[in-house]
């Protein structure tokens, strides 16, 4: 397929659609800087520049629980949290073998562990946590999976993204200022040929713009980089329709925007007034805390001498000539820290941290906390379902699909296995599978033995460990394994049937030699 790339015109299209960033960006600045000012730096900010430093540390706070909350939720440790599904209707056309759906969720359980473990021995959790930071504070993020493991985290003064009114994803370019140290010395080579002199900079750690451009096509994605107007040698590719590298992400989606709405863009006059009060606060504590003593300027007691007395020291003087300066305003801070609690409860609330689910009391049962944490957990379904489209699922299809390449994965027939989410709001998936297979021996018990003639016990023992993600080779017996421990147990039966005659008359006979030898003592 040929590229749809223009040479020399990605860092105009670039510039083009960075003014309708501008909002989103002002917006998520505004958030960053009450917030974790670092995901995203003020305009104009560098390395050497000073960030600023909020009076209030509860957003931050929130923030980072929130992001340990949705990793844990979405990516929750040594668990799949995805599962391959196959179509009843196609899996019946394949074989009309009897109990093959059990092997088949046996083996498409083996490739998910596969995949599982491939995450686990990748920085994947950590970029993740800062991906949803950034979703958080700025509601956009972009994440690039690394073609040999791992995910690159861009903020969104580094990228545009142009979506059709459904939120699909149109067009992806990314801004980024490199090293000329940093590029293979193949690319190295052709920056140095065509820039200028007033290009190359006058050092080599001079940064320069590349610029990659993502276009979705009618079959799928195509790729192209450029550098100083120039095509890059070698970048330009494709990729399949849903196995693109390149995950734009939101956190809250609105009709007809190209970009997505962040959680403290929600709560942002909560955290203002918070910020604004905690700074009032401190700075009175401040002024109050300090300490001035007042002299009468016609009294007898002399200020130097009152200032250099030490504590315990007689001198002479009079008390009415000294007093302390006081501000006299506890009424109205007692306003300010009252007011402040409450935004604070509520933030605390908004952001799930533990103060906000346990209620001020002596005796606080588990069943209310468990409550209030559902309640919580509940009020996230929306964001759960979002990410569980535009985060897991292409993370997922993109890891396979590498995997696969590398041989280290067997190709799936296309379109007969899909990967489902099964992590979210009411795990759903394998979790529930077992909770249903669960349910449906519990229906069984009232109806006896005989209910039981007719339930397969090895594929339900390997559906339960299907469900549970456990590897089940080498675990349950198989058919002939059974059937030799039968034939064995046959046999020890049929020994034992032809000894105890033989061991009977053998006894009979030591009874009879006995009663003719008599007893001497008799």
């Amino acid at each position: 397929m040929t590229s749809v790339n223009t040479e020399g015109k990605t860092k105009a299209r670039y510039q083009l659609l960075s003014t309708g960033r501008e909002e989103y960006l002002a917006r998520g600045r505004e958030v960053s800087k009450l917030t974790i000012p670092h995901l995203l730096p003020p305009l104009g900010h560098t390395a050497t520049s000073r960030l600023p430093t909020p009076y209030s540390s509860l957003p931050a706070r929130g923030v980072n629980n929130l992001a340990s909350k949705y990793t844990l939720a979405l990516f929750p440790a040594n668990t799949p949290f995805f599962r391959l599904t196959i179509d009843d209707f196609m899996l019946q056309r394949l074989t009309k073998k009897e109990g093959m759906r059990a092997e088949v969720e046996e083996a498409l359980n083996s490739i998910e562990r596969s995949v599982m473990n491939e995450i686990e021995t990748s920085t994947l959790r950590s970029s993740i946590t800062e991906a949803l930071k950034h979703l958080i504070v700025v509601g956009n993020s972009l994440l690039y999976v690394l073609p040999k493991g791992g995910v690159r985290v861009f903020r969104l003064d580094r990228y545009v993204v142009k979506r059709d009114p459904m939120g699909n994803v149109l067009e992806i370019i990314v801004q980024e200022d490199l090293s000329p140290m940093e590029l293979e010395e193949e690319i190295r080579n052709f920056v140095l040929e065509q820039s200028t002199d007033s290009d190359k900079g006058e050092s080599p750690d001079d940064s320069i713009e590349l610029y990659t451009h993502v276009k979705r096509t009618k079959t799928g994605w195509s790729i192209s980089q450029e550098i100083n107007g120039k095509l890059v040698p070698g970048s330009e590719g494709t990729y399949p329709e849903d196995k693109s590298p390149w995950v734009p992400l939101r956190y809250i989606s609105a009709a007809n925007e190209d970009y997505g709405r962040s959680f403290g863009e929600e709560y942002l006059g909560d955290i203002k007034s918070l910020e604004a009060l905690r700074k009032a606060i401190v700075q009175g504590a401040a002024a109050a805390a300090k300490v001035l003593f007042l002299v009468k300027p016609n009294g007898t007691t002399k200020a130097k001498v009152l200032a250099e007395s030490e504590s315990g020291d007689i001198k002479e003087g009079n008390k009415d000539d000294v007093s302390v300066l006081q501000m006299d305003k506890f009424a109205d801070f007692r306003i300010a820290q009252e007011t402040a609690k409450t935004i604070s409860e509520d933030l605390s609330f908004a952001f799930q941290l533990n103060t906000a689910i346990q209620r001020n009391g002596e005796r606080v049962t588990a069943e209310e906390i468990r409550f209030m944490a559902q309640e919580l957990d509940a009020s996230q379904g929306g964001i759960y379902s979002l990410l569980g489209q535009e985060l897991q699922l292409p993370v997922v299809r993109r890891i396979m699909h590498q995997m696969e390449r590398s041989n280290r994965l067997p190709t799936l027939p296309k379109g007969l296995v899909k990967p489902a989410i099964t992590t979210g709001i009411e795990a759903i998936g394998r979790g529930n599978d077992q909770t249903k297979l669960a349910s449906l021996l519990a229906d069984l018990q009232p109806l006896g033995e005989a209910a039981f003639k007719y339930l397969i016990i090895p594929d339900y023992i390997k559906r339960q460990g299907a469900a549970k993600g456990i590897d089940m080779k080498g675990l349950i017996k198989t058919p002939e394994m059974i059937d030799q421990e039968g034939q064995q147990a046959q046999m020890a039966a049929m020994m034992q049937q032809g000894l105890n005659p033989m061991i009977n008359q053998a006894g009979g006979m030591m009874k009879q030699q006995l009663a003719q030898e008599g007893n001497p003592n008799g």
